[in-house]
């Protein structure tokens, strides 16, 4: 499902990540960063719930509004029951949307807003997530302190919280259309193997976009994924190659932008419903402010599992969502 907007923009944008981000290649591109995991909080899962507080705050002084002057708030992360959102909501009393599709939930969130404010049912609102690698690490996989090995096919979950604003109010970004998502899944049920669940999505999704648009993959000066790490981004490129006779060129993957997989202890790259806007909504957002980049396609991506899936050894299910950025001329 493909919708169209006219009247939608990204006016503003906040992006608040942990130590290994700011000391990626990124780094200098990002509004603020802590050098350590707990933010002056007590837990990991509170110092989580700082970060979207923090991105929100720092997005409304830059847009110089208050929370009053916000109609919604809409909101995911990964842990149970969207802790971290919902917590952070009744901190922040704007009306509230908690949303998940695990790392997919950014584009789900500008989606939701996006067609709230094209119907005209709202007039703004501020589309967040967040994520933090000690907090997911803990419950998706093994506790940190552990120290269990990991294959490099993993992921390493970014620690960061994204905001953004979004009105009918023209901006340089526009927000052109976008498409949902089908779930997805290939019977995996290894969750060291991200990239490989959740490619297949991701390409379904672009196919679904471009056949929707009546558009060529060159059409968009970039598609952007995120997050199927080094070894998701092949595959996904093998993928569309085979099943759909499409060579992406144009395309690359926020999970293996946002850190050094080379220099860093990343594994495959990053993960996390904050690594494809923390890319986004800083460098790539610069690029299309200087024009370097005019219409870029946003495909994130989830992976659909949970403790009690995983305990069951359930096979993990996966969603992309898709949305088309433009530089307003």
């Amino acid at each position: 499902m493909t919708f169209k907007y006219n009247n939608v923009y990204i006016n503003e944008t906040a992006t608040i990540t942990g130590p290994y981000e700011a000391k990626g290649p990124l780094g200098t591109y990002f509004d603020k960063s802590y050098d350590e995991f707990y933010f002056g909080k007590r837990t990991w899962e509170e110092a989580e719930s700082k970060l979207l507080e923090d991105s929100v705050d720092l997005l409304l002084s830059k847009i110089d509004k208050t929370k009053f002057d916000i109609d919604l708030f809409i909101s995911g992360d990964l842990l149970n029951q969207i802790t971290s959102s919902s917590f952070a909501a009744n901190n922040l009393k704007i009306p509230y949307l908690g949303i998940f599709s695990a790392c997919a939930s950014s584009v789900e969130g500008l989606i939701i807003g996006s067609n709230m404010i094209e119907s005209g049912q709202i007039k703004n609102c501020i589309c967040s997530v967040s994520s933090h690698n000690n907090a997911a690490e803990k419950q998706f996989r093994y506790p940190v302190e552990y120290g269990g090995p990991k294959p490099k096919t993993t992921t390493f979950t970014t620690t960061g919280g994204a905001s953004a604003y979004l009105s009918s109010n023209k901006s340089n970004i526009k927000i052109e259309s976008s498409t949902v998502g089908i779930v997805n899944d290939m019977g995996i049920k290894d969750a060291y193997q991200m990239g490989a669940v959740m490619a297949p999505a991701c390409a379904d999704t672009l196919y679904r976009h471009l056949l929707d648009t009546k558009r060529d993959v060159n059409y968009y000066d970039l598609i952007l994924s995120g997050d199927l790490g080094k070894y998701g981004k092949d595959i996904l490129k093998d993928y569309m190659k085979l099943e759909y006779g499409i060579e992406l060129n144009n395309y690359d993957d926020t999970a293996c932008m946002i850190f050094d997989i080379n220099k860093q202890p990343v594994y495959s790259g990053g993960s996390g419903p904050a690594c494809a806007p923390l890319v986004t909504y800083s460098y790539i957002f610069d690029l299309m402010k200087k024009k370097k980049l005019n219409k870029v396609l946003m495909i994130a991506t989830g992976a659909l599992l949970s403790q009690t899936s995983a305990n069951e050894k359930r096979s993990i299910p996966s969603i992309a969502h898709a949305i088309s950025l433009e530089v307003v001329k």
